[in-house]
């Protein structure tokens, strides 16, 4: 496993030091050291969920460790996964936009490489979950109880970034349908030969639309919330 781009001992200090006043601050911390996580990635669901993972570890560590008064672990958990939808969200808006191009260009629906992209925009929620939970079966006791509630809410409401992916999904299908029926199947040839380096395209997309990447430097090093 490639080692984090993120500084995760500034992100467990960060959730071990926060107080009620200041854990507003978490969630802008989290979707930050997410994305610097995914930096240097081909943003395939397998490094999405590394990523997530070590996120998720890193936050559950120091909230294990805050004992600030009239903290609320469950608070602090529920901050961490807002960050980590926050920058989910744009890596769905990533794939959309690299497969709108695909679109653009008459991509055909029956080609395996994007067959996989779109079916893989559809799992990003369920790799959100899965990330999360095998960080919640290894927290410790203090933890158990929070992660449970975290999980259910999740599970029962939903993320952002799973209803833009699926609602994505459904546009670029049509889209794609639309193309091919106009005659756009010039670029077709074209348009497979990008999609094999796909996973690969859509971390430079990432890259490009990425405030905070823009701005550079870890985001875990912005400050502590006291």
């Amino acid at each position: 496993m490639a080692q984090p781009m993120f500084d995760q001992n500034a992100l467990i200090d960060m959730f071990e030091n926060a107080t009620a006043k200041g854990s507003a601050q978490l969630r802008q911390a989290v979707g930050q050291a997410t994305l610097q996580a995914l930096q240097g990635r081909e943003l395939t669901l397998g490094n999405i969920r590394k990523a997530l993972k070590s996120v998720s570890d890193a936050a559950s560590m120091g909230a294990a460790k805050n004992v600030n008064p009239g903290i609320d672990p469950e608070g602090l958990l529920d901050k961490a996964v807002a960050g980590m939808d926050d920058a989910l969200l744009k890596a769905v808006e990533a794939n959309r936009t690299a497969l709108q191009q695909f679109a653009a260009q008459g991509a055909d629906m029956r080609d395996k490489h994007l067959k996989k992209a779109l079916s893989d925009l559809e799992k990003m929620e369920d790799t959100m979950f899965a990330a999360l939970q095998k960080t919640a079966e290894t927290a410790g006791a203090p933890l158990a109880g929070a992660w449970s509630q975290v999980m259910e809410k999740m599970q029962a409401g939903g993320t952002q970034s799973g209803a833009k992916a699926t609602a994505s999904a459904a546009e670029l299908v049509g889209q794609m349908q639309t193309h091919m029926r106009e005659g756009r199947a010039a670029g077709l040839r074209a348009a497979q030969a990008l999609a094999e380096g796909y996973a690969a395209m859509v971390s430079g997309v990432l890259l490009g639309m990425s405030e905070a990447l823009k701005q550079g430097g870890p985001a875990a090093k912005t400050g502590k919330s006291k």
